[in-house]
């Protein structure tokens, strides 16, 4: 069991967040928000679990899918219903809290939360409700997943302490069980993501790590065994071997965390690993697809640099698959551009961003400078 809350807590409570890694992230000061004055169960999907069970304040985990969250979707089964409700009844926890993005729709999972005996459910939700929801809260759209996050735990009787700072946390248990021979300066590039229209192409990158490593920067490639080959092809694009250490296919979440924690810089786009760098205070260069708007998923309270058309007329597609040839949102950022932007935060990440950055730009590029903290919105 990981994480325990160190207080004493006066009842239990069930938080659910079912898609992907980098939105369980995303749910930590909410978490904390409950941990304050409850016991944490987390509910999430198997691709979730490795950042849940790292998230302060979570107590259990478990984990289920929802074939109406997610991306590849199992048909809906008379046996996975009951296994999930039984699951929940297992928890014995009093009332739960649901937390979905802006088109997610969280009734189904309440209904089977309502079968399983909670008794008290809140959730954001615009459609009518009936008997799912005790707390059907309504917020706006456009703020960031953290402060949605926020909102609901509120609205649900759980303001977050004025103490924590709102910021992502993770518990990192154990320290990377692997050394790599990692110099002690590195930029960490991680060119893929979970849909191929959040990637730079491979041209890019390739690109990209021949500049940086010509200007001696040491990059760590990062990804899936998916990424294996391109990044293979990445690491021969260096100026030496000895100036690339390839980690594709080789980093659990502890480790991969561990790394981009020890780095200097991280380059990705819109996913997962930039919500793990926010969380272990890592700067992050990312270059943003705006299939989803930035406002609601960029670099939460850490220094970043977002790259890419972020005022594109096709912002907001939510696309997998880019339908626009060229891929125009990202495809005509330029590696220098990114160079730039790396040793800009190298030199004043934990402050802000140069205005050598802001001046490199291009009409197809957006640079948004973020200082150590993230403005938001009063509640």
């Amino acid at each position: 069991m990981l994480n325990a809350a160190t207080t004493q807590v006066a009842h239990r409570v069930l938080f659910a967040r079912m898609d992907n890694l980098g939105d369980v992230l995303l749910t930590s000061p909410a978490v904390r928000s409950l941990a304050a004055r409850a016991d944490v169960v987390y509910l999430c999907s198997p691709r979730g679990r490795p950042a849940a069970i790292t998230l302060p304040g979570v107590t259990k985990v478990i984990t289920g899918r929802l074939p109406w969250i997610d991306a590849k979707p199992l048909p809906v089964t008379r046996t996975g219903i009951e296994s999930l409700v039984q699951a929940i009844s297992d928890c014995d926890v009093g009332e739960a809290i649901i937390s979905t993005s802006f088109h997610q729709n969280p009734l189904p999972l309440a209904l089977v939360m309502r079968i399983a005996g909670v008794g008290r459910l809140s959730a954001i939700s615009v459609d009518y409700a009936g008997s799912l929801l005790d707390v059907r809260h309504n917020v706006s759209d456009d703020i960031h997943e953290v402060e949605r996050g926020l909102s609901l735990t509120q609205a649900a009787g759980y303001p977050l302490p004025h103490t924590d700072g709102r910021k992502l946390r993770v518990c990192l248990d154990r320290t990377s069980p692997h050394d790599f021979g990692l110099p002690k300066r590195y930029v960490v590039l991680h060119p893929g993501a979970s849909v191929s229209a959040r990637a730079w192409p491979e041209r890019r990158s390739a690109a990209l790590v021949q500049l940086l490593t010509g200007r001696g920067h040491h990059v760590v490639l990062t990804g899936t065994h998916d990424d294996r080959p391109a990044c293979i092809r990445l690491a021969d694009a260096a100026t030496s071997p000895s100036s690339v250490t390839n980690l594709v296919g080789l980093t659990d979440f502890p480790t991969l965390a561990t790394v981009i924690k020890r780095s200097q810089v991280i380059v990705c786009g819109n996913t997962g690993p930039a919500h793990i760098a926010a969380a272990v205070e890592t700067p992050v260069v990312s270059i943003y697809a705006p299939t989803v708007p930035d406002s609601r998923w960029r670099p939460w309270m850490v220094p970043h640099v977002l790259l890419g058309r972020q005022d594109i007329a096709c912002a907001g597609c939510r696309a997998r698959v880019c339908p626009v040839p060229g891929h125009p949102c990202i495809n005509d950022v330029r590696p220098e551009t990114v160079a730039v932007a790396v040793e800009s935060l190298m030199e004043h990440g934990k402050s802000r961003v140069t205005d050598e950055a802001s001046r490199s730009h291009r009409p197809t590029e957006q640079f948004v400078l973020a200082g150590a903290a993230e403005r938001v919105r009063p509640r």
